[in-house]
């Protein structure tokens, strides 16, 4: 009894997590916008860190959290070079194989002493043994403030899980290759003209202690490719504003080589959304799948970083066609989402 009460009371503590970075040119764009990747790793980092010291509080193997997917993200406010990065993470939920862990940024001007919220994010990880990668621990459980907050939490539980089942039958169809690079498309604005790919073969710096890639790397690769499209369809300086739901569909070994594809699939007068797709493949063995599926959305900045407006996406065919009414209807849903946070509370 004494040794399951100590045990609780390590869980406790170990729910939160925080640490602190200053943000340095080679994290930034060269007009000093913090890059949407950065940010994305540290969330990342600090979410493995709590999530993996929380679900080795307890006796037996010892195991590393491991992302399987991000929520949809808010990019709040810009970061820029020079500011100190304030990141906090603690667990919100666990069910018996997973753990809800929420995150924010707070950006300070060490210079002012002025903070501001830039992001905020709910990440889902799973424990994995260090003695068999695909052996997933039971997750200890943690004391909610009550009822509701649990019922609550259950709840996201539940609809995460089957969200991240439909998106992987969605985006497990293939992938048509990229352009030729040597004869790309001469029309611009479409969506050909700017569909972008990166290869990527995966090293020991990139991976965690059980061999595969981290999240934070895996999502700051994406959030590269998609800000290249996004640059080549309106040739100005660009920002990340929003990340839909990341989903993690299988690991990624080391030794991979990953192909992360990046194409226009919605412009509104003043946005734009790319699907982001991360599909791996083995050196030695012949086996390819989609490993992680996103849209981002950025917009386009002046000078003095404020919104302007999109060249509008040429579209022609009916793929292009579908992609394009249903980025219509999530960015619909999404302004009329943040109207409604935006009205006072009764």
């Amino acid at each position: 009894m004494l040794r399951y009460d100590f045990l609780k009371l390590i869980c406790s503590v170990r729910r939160f997590s925080s640490h602190h970075k200053i943000m340095r040119p080679d994290d930034a764009n060269i007009v000093g916008n913090v890059h949407g990747g950065i940010i994305l790793k540290m969330i990342e980092e600090a979410g493995c860190i709590v999530g993996t010291r929380h679900c080795n509080a307890q006796s037996g193997d010892r195991c590393l959290a491991a992302l399987v997917r991000v929520e949809k993200t808010e990019f709040l406010s810009p970061m820029f070079i020079g500011e100190v990065a304030h990141v906090t993470a603690d667990i919100t939920y666990t069910s018996q194989h997973s753990l809800e862990v929420q995150v924010e940024v707070i950006a300070e001007d060490i210079l002012t002493g002025t903070k501001k919220l830039a992001n905020k994010a709910a990440l889902w990880y799973v424990p994995c043994s260090l003695q068999n990668v695909n052996k997933v621990m039971d997750v200890p459980p943690i004391k909610y403030a009550s009822e509701v907050q649990e019922e609550q939490g259950r709840k996201r539980y539940e609809a995460q899980k089957l969200e991240r089942r439909e998106t992987k039958a969605r985006t497990e169809m293939v992938l048509p290759p990229p352009p030729n690079p040597e004869n790309p498309p001469k029309e611009k604005h479409t969506v050909g003209f700017s569909q972008s790919s990166l290869i990527h073969l995966v090293g020991p710096s990139d991976c965690t202690l059980l061999s595969y890639v981290h999240g934070g790397v895996t999502m700051k690769l994406m959030d590269e490719v998609a800000g290249i499209v996004a640059f080549r369809h309106c040739s100005t300086n660009i920002v990340t504003a929003s990340v839909d739901a990341i989903n993690f569909h299988r690991k990624i070994n080391k030794g991979c080589v990953v192909t992360v594809t990046g194409r226009l699939t919605y412009v509104s007068e003043r946005s734009m959304e790319i699907e982001v797709l991360v599909d791996a493949s083995s050196l030695v063995e012949a086996d390819q799948y989609r490993a992680v599926s996103a849209f981002f959305t950025f917009i386009s900045l002046d000078k003095d970083n404020k919104p302007l407006k999109v060249p509008a996406l040429e579209i022609s065919g009916e793929e292009e066609t579908r992609r394009f009414e249903e980025g219509k209807a999530r960015y619909q849903q999404s302004k009329a989402k943040r109207n409604a946070d935006r009205q006072p509370q009764k």
